[in-house]
């Protein structure tokens, strides 16, 4: 009889290692409690929270060719595990329109960026964005160039 993923179900500890647990159940097969599926705290010693031939409740996690994964974590949950939104990229802090009706954006990497406000709600092509950046960006590498070879006199006889 073989158990199906998400059910719980009783079974005995039957060995304990550094990584885990190994939990018998009433079928006679034996899965593996890994130590992060132990408990909601981090586990240091698997020892101190288990014991050897003690009884403990287990979900089915999943079925391998050496036997059952299990959790002990999540079989003793209230609640099903919350699931976590998709990673959504945020948009700059916006300070406001500055004196020429452009929109100033902080940048972690490049300071203070100035970008064109959209006022009629016309949105800019990725291809558009693009090369509006390597421009930008084109402009600012010759800026500092040009104040090096200043700084360090090119051109002048010493």
């Amino acid at each position: 009889m073989a158990f199906e993923v998400g059910t719980v179900v009783d079974g005995t500890v039957v060995n304990i290692t550094n990584y885990g647990a190994f939990v018998e159940l009433s079928d006679g097969k034996v899965g593996l409690v890994h130590i992060s599926e132990i408990a909601e705290k981090y586990v240091t010693n698997i020892r101190d929270i288990l014991k050897d031939r003690q009884q403990v409740k287990v979900k089915v996690l999943g079925l391998n060719e050496k036997g059952y994964d299990l959790s002990i974590k999540q079989a003793e949950r209230k609640t099903p595990p919350v699931e976590r939104k998709p990673f959504v990229e945020r948009k700059p802090f916006d300070k406001g329109p500055n004196k020429r009706g452009k929109i100033k954006l902080k940048s972690r990497t490049l300071g203070d960026v100035e970008h064109d406000s959209d006022r009629r709600g016309e949105s800019l092509s990725f291809e558009d964005k693009l090369a509006r950046y390597m421009k930008e960006s084109e402009e600012r590498l010759l800026d500092l160039k040009r104040n090096v070879e200043a700084k360090r006199g090119k051109g002048r006889i010493r």
